[in-house]
């Protein structure tokens, strides 16, 4: 059977056992105050409760995200503590070796190693190489020998910024191998598609330096038609028997005389277009864009001047051009390789003065030095000094879309530092931009 305790203390009563009302009235008010106390507590912990497991939820959703970026990742990753034993792989490592990740935790990386890992779980802390590359080799589940890995050691640091372990990050080098194929191919294929550009732009100005000579042959060669049928007739009258006086009519008539006196220049006329003719195809086929060719010695003034009259001769409209070379300006290196160099100079003085009423570009060349100097300036707007550092990195380029590809000025450069030479980029004082190519003088 229950029994009935009061709640209120016993100090309640006085010391004759009489109840006293105010005594009780506040050791109850204290009472209900400690109750209050503990709901709020009790509150307090409910809503940290929620809190904590939000914030767990979010936990595992930030592991889960960051294992599925993890697999995803097509290089493979390994994390190692300071011992070398795995703490973590990715997806990648677990297809190239075969393993399950539970066999690989806490395993020692000499195990999966075809070599010894000492020198990559402690080189990166004590010898200072970190960022250095290994090709190593993994054992895989069944014991094989994997296919070379090139690896990267990294170390990995806690909270307090101290070493904690190891991060190796790699990919199979006949992987990166065909990567890099690939990408060599591209950029010979990007290379070449800037030389057919570069040789399309010639087009007009090789049309035009043709022009002249053929259709000097051409006309030569209709006036030798002509001379050609007065001299058959004349023949033909002569073996015909006719007379003398009919002869001489026929002399006067068909103008025997000044067409023999004129044959001599037509035909050293003819002879002198066709040979301009063969000296353009000479220079073309000189002038090829393959690199295959030996370097030779040749004067770099003359490929200079025939470089300034192909890109401008097709479209100069009204835009004044200044040669000044010396005569003897001698280097060594392929012929066809430095005129596409002068070329493209020129085409991005044509652009930048395009459209200006004072239009003008200055090409010079002289010795200083030891050194073969040629400039190419303009009086265009110039360039932005915030592009001055970025004028021979690949693809950029201040031109509209379609009008230029970022490459010229790119193989510019490469074709100059291969010359043993230096292409520079700078803004003049009065205006427009400066280019100067400086190559070892032949010889020197």
């Amino acid at each position: 059977m229950a029994t009935y305790t009061d709640p209120r203390p016993a100090s309640s009563y006085d010391f004759a056992g009489s109840f006293d009302p105010e005594q009780a009235a506040a050791q109850e008010t204290a009472w209900i105050e400690v109750i209050r106390k503990m709901e709020e507590v009790y509150s307090d912990l409910i809503q940290y409760e929620v809190e904590l497991e939000e914030k767990n939820t979010a936990l595992e959703e930030a592991q889960r995200f960051i294992n599925s970026v993890l697999s995803a990742v097509s290089d493979i990753l390994i994390v190692c503590d300071q011992k070398g034993h795995i703490q973590q792989v990715n997806l990648a490592f677990l297809r190239l070796t075969g393993f399950a990740d539970v066999d690989l935790f806490e395993r020692p990386l000499d195990q999966v190693l075809a070599e010894s890992a000492e020198s990559l779980r402690l080189y990166s802390w004590i010898d200072h190489n970190e960022g250095r590359e290994y090709e190593v080799r993994f054992r895989s589940a069944e014991g094989l020998t994997t296919e070379p890995v090139a690896l990267n050691c990294a170390t990995r640091l806690d909270h307090r910024g101290l070493p904690a372990g190891i991060v190796l990050t790699g990919r199979p080098v006949g992987e990166l191998r065909r990567a890099y194929e690939a990408l060599k191919q591209a950029q010979a294929q990007l290379v070449q598609q800037e030389k057919m550009a570069s040789l399309g732009r010639l087009i007009a100005g090789v049309a035009h330096e043709l022009n002249n000579p053929i259709s000097f042959v051409y006309g030569n060669v209709h006036a030798l038609s002509k001379y050609s049928e007065r001299i058959g007739t004349y023949l033909r009258a002569i073996h015909g028997g006719c007379g003398e006086a009919e002869r001489e009519e026929l002399r006067q008539s068909l103008r025997i005389d000044s067409t023999l006196a004129d044959l001599p220049a037509l035909i050293g006329g003819t002879a002198e277009g066709a040979q301009r003719v063969a000296d353009i195809v000479r220079s073309l086929k000189r002038l090829s864009f393959s690199s295959t060719g030996g370097a030779e010695t040749f004067e770099l003034a003359e490929l200079v001047a025939k470089a300034v009259q192909w890109s401008s001769g097709g479209r100069r409209g009204g835009i004044a051009i200044g040669v000044d070379l010396d005569d003897c300006l001698p280097v060594r290196g392929q012929a066809g390789q430095l005129h596409q160099v002068v070329v493209n100079l020129m085409e991005n003085a044509l652009d930048a003065v395009s459209g200006r009423p004072d239009a003008h570009i200055s090409v010079c060349g002289t010795v200083i030095d030891e050194q073969v100097v040629i400039t190419v300036e303009d009086n265009g707007p110039g360039m932005a000094e915030e592009n001055l550092i970025k004028v021979f990195d690949p693809f950029f380029t201040t031109k509209p879309v379609g009008k230029g590809t970022g490459l010229g000025l790119w193989i510019s450069y490469g074709i100059i530092r291969d010359h043993g030479g230096t292409l520079e980029a700078a803004n003049r004082p009065t205006g427009g931009a400066r280019f100067t190519i400086r190559l070892p003088m032949a010889g020197a």
